[in-house]
Order: structure tokens, then sequence, then C-alpha cells
């Protein structure tokens, strides 16, 4: 379990695609600040383009929260995406790779799954999702 290690969360609004870069931009920094080598940082920032893009795409648009957390002597990232979307109808269906909705790859949700630490996602059809990453600084 991890422990917030500041009380400040950031809260950023994905309206534009500018705002993806703008995100990515600011994971990229606090990622840096609590030392994270190169490669788990591209693998945050990828995971985080992807997981704001398409709550930009198929939800136009949410919020994404940051923070700091701690478990133990260890830090990470936690990255909170929510939108007011129409929900994902099947998850399980969703996190299967090849799937799409739209006409990517579809490799976007089991994709960034791949790349981070821990990934939970919830859906409520005509609701939205909300989408909780964890990149730990050493995995």
């Amino acid at each position: 379990m991890w422990t917030t290690t500041n009380q400040n969360k950031e809260q950023l609004s994905i309206l534009h695609d500018r705002d993806v870069i703008i995100c990515r931009n600011r994971i990229k920094e606090v990622a840096v600040k609590i030392g994270m080598g190169i490669v788990n940082q591209t693998k945050l920032i990828t995971a985080v383009s992807e997981l704001a893009r398409n709550m930009l795409i198929y939800a136009g648009g949410g919020n994404v929260i940051v923070e700091v957390v701690a478990r133990g002597r260890e830090q990470g990232v936690k990255i909170v995406f929510e939108d007011k979307g129409p929900g994902i109808q099947d998850i399980a269906k969703a996190m299967q790779d090849g799937f799409t909705t739209g006409k990517s790859m579809g490799m976007g949700l089991p994709g960034a799954k791949r790349l981070v630490s821990e990934f939970n996602i919830e859906s409520t059809v005509g609701k939205g999702t909300t989408i909780k990453i964890v990149k730990w600084k050493n995995g």
C-alpha cells in the first residue's frame, strides 16, 4: 500500500491536444524530482500519454490528478485519470490486446497497464471512467 508523501495533489485538465503535452511534461518533472531513472520515466510518460489521449478522444476530456506516493522507503508517482464520458461497456474486452472501438491498433489500455507498476480501472456506462496508475521509482 502507498501513502501520500505530500498533501498537495496537482490536478490537470485535459480538454485539448496541447493539454496532453502539458500533462506529459509535468509527469516527467515529477518523475525526475523523485529520482526516477530514464527507462521508468519513459514507460510512465508513454502510459500517461496513451491514457490522457484516450480520455480526450473517447470521453471528450477529463481530469488528471498527480501525486508522489511512498511504499516504505520507495517513492513513486500516482496518477488518476477521471472522465465523465460514455464509460466502457466491457472492461475485460477493452483490456484485451487488439480490441478497439476506434481506428487504432487497440494497444492503449493493455499497453499502458504493462508499462506501469499498478493499474486499476473502473467504469460505469453513461457516467465515466476512472483509471489509477502507479509507477514506482525502481519498478
